[in-house]
């Protein structure tokens, strides 16, 4: 006959194994759930490696400079521009880069005037159009009432901002564009639509919003087909608007895989 002292002693000896026991049918059960490791087979191209801004609106080490603040060398018609102060003040007319951009990144800062004038479309008017067709509207917008997709951040007549983040007259702003060029193809039928992401004083504005075609004042939205990259332009609209800190980064096709990992 087992007392109950020997029954606890008996207890004791057994729990570890029976603790043991379970956990080593726990892990199976988890491995048994989980299963192999999935590998796609492909072997990828290896990412390059690139330097990052060292803080935010910085240029990465990949980027083209478009304008530090210091001369228009990259620009067309730029002689009447007034640079000042490590900005640069539109005047006469539009200017455009010499080298011409499809799929990009694109970062600008702008100030509309610090002191106020005029309202609506006529109050810190400008524009920054990619490929010399497609345009981000550019406007004081801060309790500034205009037409919705008119306003700072739009896609001009196409599509209005997301919510409006303007900050005040007279403050630095900032346009971070992901652009991805519509396509053509025989003919100059339209393979695949244009693609614009907007983000404005690092809030979302824009995503990945579907271009409707090259954006006009007096007609309606509609592509015109040209060749698979274009001049990024800046607008003239009468307005002091100042620019400064602009870089652009080539987004080339995606890497493909050269072969299939051996199995």
């Amino acid at each position: 006959m087992i007392g109950i002292r020997d029954f606890k002693v008996s207890i004791g000896r057994t729990g570890g194994w029976r603790l043991a026991a379970c956990a080593a049918i726990s892990l199976a059960a988890a491995a048994t759930a989980y299963g192999k490791e999935y590998e796609s087979g492909i072997k990828w191209v290896e990412p390059k490696i690139i330097e990052s801004g060292a803080k935010c609106g910085d240029a990465p080490s990949d980027a083209i400079i478009l304008f530090d603040g210091k001369d228009l060398s990259k620009w067309e018609g730029a002689e009447k521009w007034e640079i000042k102060d490590g900005y640069v003040i539109p005047h006469g007319h539009d200017i455009k880069t010499k080298d011409s951009f499809g799929d990009c990144q694109l970062h600008v800062e702008w100030a509309t005037p610090s002191t106020v004038s005029g309202s609506g479309q006529g109050r810190g008017n400008s524009g920054v159009y990619l490929m010399e067709k497609y345009e981000v509207q550019v406007l004081d917008s801060y309790e500034n009432k205009t037409y919705f997709d008119g306003q700072a951040g739009s896609i001009y007549k196409q599509k209005p901002p997301m919510v409006n983040c303007c900050r005040k007259p007279g403050e630095w702003q900032s346009y971070d564009i992901i652009f991805n060029a519509p396509k053509f193809g025989e003919g100059g039928r339209l393979v695949k639509p244009g693609y614009v992401t907007v983000l404005q004083n690092g809030v979302l504005v824009q995503n990945h919003t579907e271009l409707l075609g090259s954006t006009f004042y007096d007609q309606p939205p509609h592509y015109e087909p040209g060749p698979p990259k274009g001049k990024l332009e800046l607008q003239f609209h009468h307005n002091q608007v100042r620019f400064r800190n602009i870089w652009i980064r080539e987004i080339p096709e995606p890497p493909v895989a050269t072969e299939h990992a051996s199995k």
